[in-house]
């Protein structure tokens, strides 16, 4: 087993992450150069998971949980929150499972394929970017920020430049995405002002007022 390995394994981190900090401060007489092929010789060992460049995680074998992949995803990028399909799903509204984490930022798009899965980031560009985000707890010892149901939908329509009320309505949501009207009429709106107040793109602000609208009939 490589020394790394075996000094993390000892320092028990949750979930088994640490970054290159961690490391420095374990091997705080070798130079950059040295703690870089420590990495690279416990990943290749198969001892280490390189999630992104400075964030591991420990093997399965000696760890003794697994982080959720709603926390590995706020790790990865930051500031972030996980919306689209994944939070769609998280509250039940789309019937899919779905195959990747897909999040939300305010910074840059970014894609990370790990080891515990794929991760994507997109930019929706808001002054109120937690306007609609709640933080969930995913377990004894993690959070994660999660679109509530308006905002996810707020942010698909953003994403999606091709869909308009005019010529894609509620069906987009019922059709498309497969979302069950009842459902959807059950939305809570009571954010609806914080979340479209950060805005600045027209044809997604129409596209939530029209769809209140034809809740609200």
């Amino acid at each position: 087993m490589q020394t790394l390995t075996e000094k993390i394994i000892k320092l028990s981190p949750p979930f088994g992450l640490f970054n290159g900090t961690v490391v420095g401060n374990l091997f705080p007489d070798s130079n950059e150069g040295a703690r870089k092929l420590m990495i690279h010789r416990a990943v290749h060992a198969n001892e280490v998971l390189r999630l992104k460049r400075g964030l591991y995680m420990l093997a399965r074998e000696y760890r003794k949980s697994a982080p959720h992949p709603y926390m590995i995803a706020a790790m990865l990028h930051a500031p972030s929150h996980i919306s689209l399909e994944t939070a769609l799903s998280f509250h039940g509204l789309i019937p899919e499972a779905v195959f990747q984490v897909s999040s939300v930022t305010s910074s840059r798009n970014r894609h990370f394929n790990t080891p515990m899965g794929l991760f994507t980031f997109q930019r929706v560009p808001t002054l109120s970017p937690r306007a609609g985000v709640e933080s969930v707890k995913l377990s004894e010892n993690s959070w994660a920020f999660i679109a509530n149901p308006l905002r996810a939908i707020t942010d698909l329509i953003y994403l999606r430049k091709e869909i308009s009320w005019e010529t894609d309505g509620l069906e987009f949501l019922t059709e498309s995405m497969r979302m069950e009207k009842e459902d959807i009429s059950q939305i809570d709106f009571s954010q609806y002002n914080d979340i479209l107040d950060g805005l600045h793109n027209k044809r997604t602000i129409h596209y939530l007022e029209e769809m209140k609208k034809e809740l609200q009939r």
